[in-house]
């Protein structure tokens, strides 16, 4: 497996963005070895809340938030997947797989020890999030899905439809403009510098490029045996599971009412609509995000 590292120099000066990197090293059964980059503030002792980005973000996506929980007393940790942000970059988009995206985060989660977690995530960090919560539910306090879900191949939206095939077939892929179009407010030229940071061109995209086509969306995808398996685990998942989707995601829209079918959890819960918001809520509501998590854990302790 060849890999691509973004230069150090790419993440400098990004605007509120001053956090230090932590790196974990994992190993893919092939024997390469893949470094992994987080984001852990706030005091290390106090319960984590565990951020989890998608396509085609990373940890730059949480800045508002974190900061914000971190000032109330809460420990933030935000890990950049595979393929994204500062961690390494398998170069073939051949190389990524569901199975193997939530293996090196399965890996990831024990080597940081992480327990007593609340789970905050959206887009592909809920599909890997929720395979994590399905692997490890003693390690998790609770969780709180946004704008994500955990297909099984029973069919798309038609919004997914227009990104899969965009993603598929556009020759560049303006990741700033990606995910600024998915966000209500306007993103300044800064903010979606700092999204294209980890791409210095075309080559260090495999990952961003194969992430939609790797969605189980019809029966014949791979990964949808294994997400019905954790769907089993989170029908038996009795934790407060909070949703609290956009009101504007073209997305996922809608998708909070099978949580609300399946997850016992979020029984007697109280689940949000976020109004105003597009797909990345956490560029166009960092603050009530922040609340809705810091309120969460207040009264589900």
């Amino acid at each position: 497996m060849k890999i691509l590292r973004t230069p150090d120099a790419r993440f400098v000066n990004l605007p509120d963005f001053a956090f230090t990197a932590h790196y974990c090293q994992v190993t893919d059964p092939d024997g390469t070895a893949l470094r992994i980059h987080y984001l852990d503030e706030g005091p290390p002792t106090a319960s984590p809340v565990l951020l989890m980005h998608g396509e085609p973000s990373w940890s730059f996506l949480y800045r508002r938030i974190i900061k914000s929980l971190v000032a109330r007393g809460h420990r933030v940790v935000a890990p950049d997947l595979v393929g994204f942000g500062r961690s390494d970059k398998p170069a073939d988009q051949s190389d990524y797989t569901f199975e193997r995206h939530v293996r090196w985060m399965s890996d990831w989660l024990v080597a940081t020890r992480l327990s007593g977690i609340t789970l905050f995530c959206q887009d592909w960090g809920g599909l890997i999030g929720l395979r994590l919560v399905a692997a490890f539910p003693e390690r998790f306090a609770r969780v709180v899905v946004a704008n994500t879900g955990l297909p099984t191949g029973e069919g798309f939206s038609e919004g997914f439809q227009r990104w899969l095939e965009f993603s598929q077939s556009a020759p560049v892929l303006p990741i700033g403009q990606i995910v600024g179009m998915g966000c209500r407010r306007s993103l300044s030229e800064a903010e979606q510098a700092a999204y294209d940071a980890p791409f210095p061109d075309e080559s260090f995209k495999a990952g961003a490029r194969r992430f939609p086509a790797l969605v189980p969306i019809t029966p014949q995808h791979g990964s949808v045996a294994e997400n019905q398996a954790a769907w089993k685990v989170l029908e038996r998942f009795t934790k407060p599971f909070l949703t609290a989707f956009s009101d504007s995601d073209p997305v996922t829209k809608g998708g909070e009412l099978l949580f609300h079918q399946r997850v016992p959890g979020t029984k007697g819960q109280k689940h949000v609509t976020v109004a105003d918001a597009g797909h990345f809520l956490q560029e166009d509501k960092p603050d009530e995000i922040a609340d809705l998590i810091h309120e969460f854990i207040a009264s589900t302790k």
